[in-house]
């Protein structure tokens, strides 16, 4: 589990301060690689409107206000920078469905266990993994983020990781995670007409071998398609039927 150096540059994005700085300079806003319009059937399906939701890393995009819009309730949204919190909350000041707080992802602590019914994320893992110290840092979200989900709900990872660079720890044992993969291209993504029209739906889960990656003949469509991990913290009932493995020297 190393630095994540795929999609990275030389900004530190687990700063807050280059975070504070960024917003500063411009403003507006913005959404992370996808809009919530082309997330929506993903979203509907898995979170309930009636959950109590908290978006992490929220930052200036409008995808917890389009989710406010169809029919979303209770949308806690926090982020690392001051800056962009004030900002959001100027804005949304007046819809009581959405609360903005300033928090590190790595420390969650002013939350009880299993406050929440579900969490997204879109792009706030990614940029822990940029940072230098990406295996602690993105322990240490994941870890938070399974200590506040409810047995039975759902974290929703948005991110350009593919199950190679992210499965390894999404998989801990510890987060008591059943995950299942689907694969969107990026706006914009014009089909080949030579594709296959037989391509299999986005909206259908991507097939994983037994540790949760592509199987080695898999084929994206768009080379720099979105991942989305629909992570359920299983209940009792659920981790009670899980088969048991003895260790073997790869795993320990």
């Amino acid at each position: 589990m190393f630095r994540d150096t795929s999609s990275c540059n030389t900004y530190n994005y687990g700063d807050a301060q280059y975070w504070d700085a960024r917003y500063v300079q411009e403003g507006g806003s913005f959404d992370w690689y996808q809009r919530y319009s082309a997330l929506r059937p993903f979203v509907r399906k898995y979170v309930p409107t009636t959950s109590r939701l908290l978006m992490v890393g929220c930052g200036n995009a409008v995808m917890s206000e389009d989710m406010v819009k169809d029919g979303y309730e209770d949308i806690i949204n926090i982020d690392i920078s001051s800056v962009a919190i004030e900002m959001m909350r100027k804005k949304y000041g007046n819809i009581p469905q959405l609360k903005y707080m300033q928090m590190d992802v790595r420390d969650m602590s002013f939350f009880p266990d299993e406050s929440f019914d579900s969490v997204i994320d879109k792009g706030t893992l990614d940029s822990l993994m940029c940072g230098t110290d990406a295996p602690i840092s993105s322990a240490q979200m994941l870890g938070e983020v399974s200590r506040l989900l409810k047995p039975g709900g759902t974290y929703m990872l948005i991110t350009y990781g593919d199950p190679s660079a992210r499965m390894p720890h999404l998989s801990r044992p510890v987060y008591n995670w059943k995950t299942v993969l689907y694969i969107i291209p990026r706006p914009g993504f014009k089909k080949l007409e030579s594709c296959s029209s037989t391509t299999k739906s986005y909206l259908e889960p991507v097939p994983t071998t037994e540790k949760g990656l592509l199987p080695s003949d898999f084929v994206l469509e768009d080379p720099d398609s979105h991942f989305i991990y629909v992570c359920k913290k299983m209940d009792e009932t659920e981790l009670s039927k899980m088969p048991s493995y003895p260790l073997t020297n790869d795993v320990i």
